[in-house]
């Protein structure tokens, strides 16, 4: 039997943590009794920062129950810093790693599956959506033009696979050699290799609370996974200004014939052409290489990743 830890990342989920502590409670009680894990496997949240009773629920959990533990953050540092911390916690003396979101909406019993595909040799098993039925049209479009992106961007990533995965203690340690501090584990976790296996499960609604990854914060997640991954769309800039300037020909053209029939102020036609084209062309440039820019900024930096408060996986021992 080897020991298992699932790591889950907490950011205001005062709302769903009983129903989360006993949802997977129960998955690793029915292991253990099936003589599959250890005995000594836990659950570790990591509290990300909350401004609400989570770090508290969390160490009262830890007493109640024999499973529990947890990892509380100094700040904020995001969903994908909350994970490394607690992989980075858990691996230390886990033999398989099993990440997985809070709101509940991730199958749970999909874990057994996983582990069952570990006992098989695969060091990382992906948790796969078999459908998408409790997206929203526009997320769902969104999603799939995104894949699709990273794709042509030749960016390996399993589709409709998010952060719900185990990974063997092996795969965790080739994780954590990846020193970036812009973080994009869906990219990064394929490039480690290895065997690996899919489990598919449907995903069901959250359970309560409010989803912590509105717009703003998915476009911000897409854009850190393009520009981590990929220098496609630096040249993609050269093409992009090829065509603006052939755009601006054209209208150029179209403004001629337009002024020998006399239909256009004289001037106006060639100023206008000339500073949208090289303004679009300039700005949309100067955004995309500016991007760029702040990734290398932040990694010469080398500052930490995440800052551990309280530790209390580490206080059992």
């Amino acid at each position: 039997m080897f020991k298992l830890s699932i790591v889950v990342p907490c950011y205001n989920e005062e709302e769903v943590l009983h129903e989360t502590t006993k949802e997977l409670s129960q998955i690793l009680q029915e292991l253990v009794d099936d003589e599959k894990i250890a005995s000594t496997s836990k659950i570790v949240y990591v509290d990300d920062g909350s401004r609400d009773n989570t770090w508290k629920l969390i160490d009262q959990f830890t007493i109640d129950n024999k499973f529990v533990t947890g990892v509380k953050l100094s700040r904020n540092f995001g969903h994908q810093g909350a994970l490394l911390a607690g992989v980075t916690t858990a691996s230390k003396d886990s033999d398989a790693v099993v990440t997985i979101d809070a709101d509940l909406q991730d199958d749970v019993h999909a874990i057994t599956k996983m582990v069952d595909e570990y006992i098989k040799g695969a060091e990382v098993v992906y948790g796969v959506r078999n459908n998408r039925d409790t997206d929203t049209a526009f997320k769902r479009n969104t999603a799939e033009l995104f894949y699709k992106f990273m794709g042509f961007l030749g960016v390996n990533l399993i589709p409709d696979s998010a952060d719900f995965r185990l990974m063997s203690q092996r795969a965790c340690e080739i994780l954590l050699s990846y020193h970036e501090t812009n973080l994009f584990l869906r990219g990064i976790v394929p490039l480690i290799g290895l065997k690996t296996s899919k489990v598919y499960y449907a995903r069901k609604e959250r359970f309560a609370g409010e989803s912590k990854y509105p717009l703003r914060k998915m476009l911000k997640f897409a854009m850190d996974g393009i520009t981590s991954f990929s220098i496609v769309p630096i040249k993609m800039i050269m093409g992009l200004g090829f065509f603006i300037v052939f755009i601006s020909i054209f209208l150029l053209i179209y403004t001629l014939v337009q002024k020998s029939n006399g239909h256009v102020v004289s001037g106006w036609s060639s100023m206008m052409v000339s500073i949208w084209a090289l303004g679009g062309v300039q700005l949309i440039c100067i955004s995309v290489i500016g991007e760029y820019v702040g990734k290398i900024f932040s990694e010469v930096k080398q500052r930490p990743r995440f800052t551990i408060e309280r530790d209390t996986y580490t206080e059992e021992k």
